[in-house]
């Protein structure tokens, strides 16, 4: 029997719907219903590598987690990978199908939407009930033709919705009832509740402003849902949230200073030494200065390799981190920050924007050339010190140079990696080292710290459980189940 959906739509980017569905995932799998998430077309660079041999975004992987299913491509068929000068890869079911500027890939959509079908007719054949996630705005009528995102699908599959506000904007009335307005009436129709996020203080004065929304839209009230604390516990899919000013802790032991360049990605391998009560985990920007007393700097994923390299040159931070290095001080380089430790990174494809190369820092004796051919599986290893670890690789390129011959570790019984002469400085294709306890405890150890007492992914588990009994408080699930179909 085909699993029930329900999609959940919100009145802008960034209201809370990933959460929402991820907590939603938890309570109803807490309940023993079978569920799967679902998101049609997703715009990230921060990707997860699927059990099926592909990728999805983030968002959807904290999702089948929270409802403790293997991640499958079909969980998102469409995603959009923003790229420098080329627009954004679009991958399709896991692969990559090409590169697209914005204007061409509008015109791609209808094309893109069998396959968003397809995924999501394969889901409700494995489920009880399926979960699906909307993007960015449900307003955005000058999108809607050929949308396959929001109301585009609903109406395609016809999956009932829940719209969201968030209250923490403010003037969330308007925006829920100026939503209904806007969109034409068969769309509008398909809309069966609504969710009102991130409220904070007292949920009595709010009691009337529920009534209101629920008399002018004609929308079921599910809930008053309020500001949830740990959210930030939990692995972010949007960059934005990188733009922040962080608090800074206070008492730790370690300092670790990581450069936050335009193309960022994967940077949820930030989270798990954010979580380390030891470390503080200093963002730097490119028109900021390194710390002089930071223990290790760490450069993370890009997107756009070449175009993230020039940007950490050009602003100085590139010398701020080679002189680091020369005064013995550790630096890290994942995947792209791996490339750019090195000689120099050449396209001469024009895989990233117009062929050409460009020098790295010249801290690991390696030269990278970016070949297209894309790199998506989960490894296990083992370090050069002996300690095992899993994580994942996600990469274009082949880097290759003497500083191979001391290799980081040993994956699927071959080398992998570099190490520079002095030990201090390392590059890695591997993804996801510091979510591996034993991993993220040994480069604690190497940059001078204590072994960590941390159980990280028992620590995501722990958050999304109270996520889950903080929707069972303030939603009406059984309304959510009766609205699925």
């Amino acid at each position: 029997m085909a699993a029930r959906a329900l999609m959940f739509q919100g009145t802008g980017s960034d209201v809370g719907k990933s959460l929402v569905v991820a907590a939603l995932a938890r309570a109803f799998t807490l309940r023993g219903v079978t569920v799967l998430p679902f998101k049609p077309q997703n715009m990230s660079n921060n990707a997860a590598v699927t059990a099926d041999g592909g990728e999805i975004g983030r968002a959807q992987a904290l999702q089948a987690r929270a409802a403790n299913v293997p991640l499958s491509v079909h969980m998102n068929p469409v995603l959009l990978k923003p790229q420098g000068d080329v627009g954004a890869q679009v991958v399709v079911q896991g692969r990559v199908l090409c590169n697209a500027r914005a204007a061409e890939y509008q015109r791609m959509k209808a094309a893109l939407m069998p396959h968003v079908l397809d995924s999501f007719s394969r889901l409700k054949s494995a489920a009880d009930l399926i979960l699906v996630e909307g993007a960015g705005s449900a307003s955005e009528i000058n999108l809607r033709q050929n949308d396959i995102a929001n109301m585009g699908f609903a109406r395609a599959a016809d999956v009932p919705v829940v719209m969201i506000g968030d209250i923490d904007r403010g003037g969330v009335i308007a925006s829920l009832v100026g939503t209904k307005v806007v969109l034409d009436p068969p769309d509008a129709a398909m809309i069966a509740g609504f969710i009102v996020n991130r409220f904070r203080g007292d949920p009595l004065l709010f009691e009337e402003g529920m009534r209101q929304v629920a008399a002018l839209t004609g929308w079921q009230a599910i809930g008053l849902l309020p500001f949830f604390k740990d959210a930030s516990r939990l692995p972010a899919e949007d960059a934005l949230g990188l733009g922040q000013p962080e608090k800074r802790k206070v008492g730790t032991k370690l300092r670790v200073a990581v450069p936050i360049l335009p193309h960022i990605s994967n940077f949820d391998d930030l989270d798990p030494l954010e979580a380390e009560p030891d470390v503080d985990l200093i963002r730097v920007r490119p028109h900021e200065i390194l710390p002089n007393d930071c223990d290790l700097v760490l450069i993370v994923g890009s997107k756009a390799t070449i175009a993230d390299l020039r940007v950490l040159k050009e602003s100085g931070l590139g010398v701020d981190i080679v002189a680091h290095a020369r005064r013995g001080g550790h630096v890290l380089g994942l995947c792209g920050g791996y490339q750019m430790l090195g000689r120099k990174v050449s396209d001469p494809f024009g895989f990233e924007g117009e062929p050409g190369s460009i020098d790295g820092l010249a801290l690991l004796d390696v030269e990278t050339q970016l070949d297209g051919q894309k790199r998506l599986q989960a490894v296990e290893g083992r370090s050069f010190d002996g300690e095992f670890f899993s994580g994942y690789e996600m990469h274009v390129g082949r880097t290759q140079g003497p500083a191979c011959s001391r290799p980081f570790a040993t994956v699927d019984g071959k080398d992998e990696g570099a190490i520079s002469v002095n030990g201090r400085v390392t590059g890695t294709y591997v993804h996801g080292l510091f979510a591996d306890n034993r991993q993220r405890s040994a480069w604690l150890c190497r940059i001078g710290g204590t072994a960590s007492h941390l159980d990280y992914n028992a620590e995501i588990d722990a958050v999304l459980d109270r996520l889950a009994d903080h929707v069972e408080q303030h939603l009406d699930l059984d309304m959510l189940l009766t609205l699925a179909r």
